[in-house]
């Protein structure tokens, strides 16, 4: 699709969506930018990539914010695509229980702040290379809560898909592009690092198509928004859930 040479930078990098992306990106030619918290998952998949250059870092802290943009210019001079795909989910018990604060501002820290200063941060550079962003959402942004405790997380996926409306918006006259993926569930260890009590087997019969997706189907939907065969779209926000937006019975 074109990636080669091209520098991509990828949070949450270290496991998922983030970790298959790096690998699939990498294998088209691409010199990617891994960014993740966990260091030991973090090399784990590097070691299935071509040479990476791997940064630890947590995204919501904005000196590393800093550090991950610094750290991948003066290395390979370029910022190409960006993927913003860190997200958290932070058990609670909804707005009746005690840690709804904590929980809202940890998970609006991570799931949207950190993407609002990653993009401003990296945007001088994807305008001298007229690059693009993608921002991994959920179909929970346009959906009602299914589960006590979910609304902070919903309420920030909301925000990201008008912000990214809103930065397609204002950097296409540059000609960057800047769009969104909302998945519906997909098999990553979110429901593990989320400590929730479910499996991904209870999302099948939620869906029409009684099937839970790979992390290689999104990737395959992220390398076609950055690749040039995408080159007419921005502002769009692709979902793909396995019909679970529209199931009703």
């Amino acid at each position: 699709m074109g990636f080669k040479n091209k520098v991509v930078i990828i949070t949450g990098a270290s496991s998922g969506i983030g970790a298959v992306a790096a690998k699939m990106f990498s294998d088209e030619g691409a010199r990617v930018v891994m960014v993740g918290r966990n260091e030991k998952k973090l090399s784990s998949v590097a070691a299935r990539c071509a040479s990476p250059l791997v940064i630890r870092a947590d995204v919501s802290n904005d000196d590393d914010a800093r550090r991950i943009i610094n750290e991948t210019v003066k290395k390979f001079g370029q910022i190409d695509v960006l993927i913003n795909n860190a997200a958290m989910f932070m058990k609670n018990d909804g707005i009746l229980g005690k840690n709804m604060m904590t929980a809202y501002d940890t998970m609006m820290s991570t799931n949207i702040r950190a993407v609002v200063h990653l993009t401003h941060l990296a945007a001088p550079y994807l305008v001298k290379n007229k690059g693009n962003i993608v921002n991994i959402s959920s179909i929970g942004a346009t959906m009602p809560p299914i589960g006590l405790g979910l609304t902070s997380y919903y309420v920030s996926k909301a925000s990201l898909n008008h912000f990214t409306t809103c930065a397609a918006t204002e950097l296409g006259q540059y000609g960057v592009r800047v769009n969104a993926i909302s998945p519906g569930p997909v098999k990553t260890d979110f429901i593990e690092n989320s400590k929730m009590d479910s499996s991904w087997d209870d999302f099948r019969p939620k869906t029409l198509l009684n099937r839970v997706s790979e992390p290689e189907e999104i990737v395959d939907l992220i390398m076609f928004l950055t690749s040039s065969k995408a080159k007419g779209v921005t502002g769009a926000n692709y979902v793909i859930d396995n019909g679970m937006l529209i199931k009703r019975f």
